[in-house]
């Protein structure tokens, strides 16, 4: 019984996706087998009792939802954010319980200062052979390269690094004392040379 459900839900989306590619995206038919195979997969996620095949169903659930309704999906953003913001105060104490769980029960205090010490170098080597990774690999991509942000992206991004003008006062004055009119200690051209010699 399982195994034909999840047969079926492959077969309903291998339909779909034919359906979709040569009738187009918002075809009826591969609306309704799209949602036909995430209800099948629901079904075999019940037969199962699986948290993997229930966190699939809510996200193939939510990228149709997306896909076909995109204003009750901004509309049910909120149910997100609420999820988020639970998900991060549960994070905290249960990491914590863990650990003292973990470190309390252990006889031997000797293996768990080994055992951490392990845990340490592990992570920062780990850490260190993904960030290479990740920066080889957008290096080689070049993924973002060519996008621009939308005008209001854009102009908040601006905002934000654009420095006030008690700052640009502050800086042009050369310090909190001077006047406005009193030149600045440096010229423009001996700040950049005295900031170039500065970082060479």
């Amino acid at each position: 019984m399982k195994n034909r459900l999840l047969l079926a839900a492959i077969a309903a989306a291998t339909v779909a996706i034919g359906v979709t590619l040569f009738v187009g995206p918002q075809a009826l038919p591969g609306t309704l087998l799209r949602w036909l195979a995430i209800a099948l997969i629901a079904a075999y996620a019940t037969s199962r009792r699986s948290l993997t095949g229930w966190i699939l169903v809510g996200l193939l659930a939510g990228a149709e939802l997306g896909h076909d309704a995109p204003a009750v999906a901004a509309k049910l953003q909120v149910l997100g954010t609420i999820f988020l913001r639970l998900i991060r105060v549960i994070i905290a104490p249960l990491l914590f319980a863990v650990l003292v769980v973990g470190i309390a029960g252990h006889p031997n205090l000797k293996k768990v200062g080994r055992l951490g010490i392990k845990s340490l170098v592990y992570f920062e080597v780990v850490s260190t052979i993904a960030m290479l990774i990740g920066l080889a690999a957008i290096n080689l991509s070049r993924a973002g390269e060519g996008v621009r942000l939308p005008s209001t992206a854009a102009s908040v991004s601006a905002s934000i690094f654009r420095p006030s003008s008690e700052a640009r006062c502050f800086a042009a004055r050369g310090g909190p004392n001077r006047s406005p009119t009193a030149p600045p200690y440096f010229s423009r051209t001996s700040r950049s040379t005295f900031f170039l010699n500065f970082l060479s």
